[in-house]
């Protein structure tokens, strides 16, 4: 397979996404670890990169216009991403009595409140967001999806690059 046109950089893109969300699912679904609302935001991400990039495979834009809408768009799915699994490592590594309080659930608070108020509230975090109940070589779940984005940010950059060499 060669990665010197779009639609094979971005397959491998789409396949890190699902794997991400199989990840995700099983830990859910099969260990019982219960994802908190920036659990479910970088869910969110990863879905939102993964169509970023199956819109990008579908459509293998051959002209560097094409090729940099769709780099610009996916780094910035992962880019949000990252962040939220950022700011969730650094909710964790807070210590105890600096942890914000339990808010409101997230399917409550989108039932009552605005879209920008509940990325807000979420966004500022609550203390069942700093909870690690899973470690795998000594890093925390989101920590570990930290790491994912950074690897899922190759893919949108290598199309970025295929912009450029255009």
């Amino acid at each position: 397979m060669s990665f010197t046109t779009v639609r094979p950089v971005a397959l491998a893109g789409v396949a890190f996404c699902v794997m991400m969300m199989a990840v995700a699912l099983s830990l859910e679904h099969i260990a019982g670890l219960a994802p908190c609302p920036l659990c479910i935001f970088q869910r969110v991400a990863v879905i939102a990169a993964g169509l970023v990039l199956a819109l990008a495979a579908w459509h293998n834009p051959r002209g560097g216009i094409g090729k940099s809408v769709y780099g610009v768009l996916g780094l910035a799915a992962v880019g949000t991403g990252a962040f939220i699994a950022g700011r969730h490592v650094w909710l964790q590594s807070l210590p105890a009595d600096e942890v914000p309080t339990c808010g409101p659930g997230l399917e409550y608070m989108m039932d009552i409140l605005p879209m920008q108020e509940v990325v807000a509230m979420v966004l500022t975090g609550s203390g069942e967001c700093a909870e690690i109940d899973f470690m795998l070589l000594g890093l925390s779940l989101p920590a570990w999806t930290l790491v994912g984005f950074l690897i899922l940010a190759i893919i949108p950059l290598r199309i970025l690059w295929l912009a450029i060499k255009h």
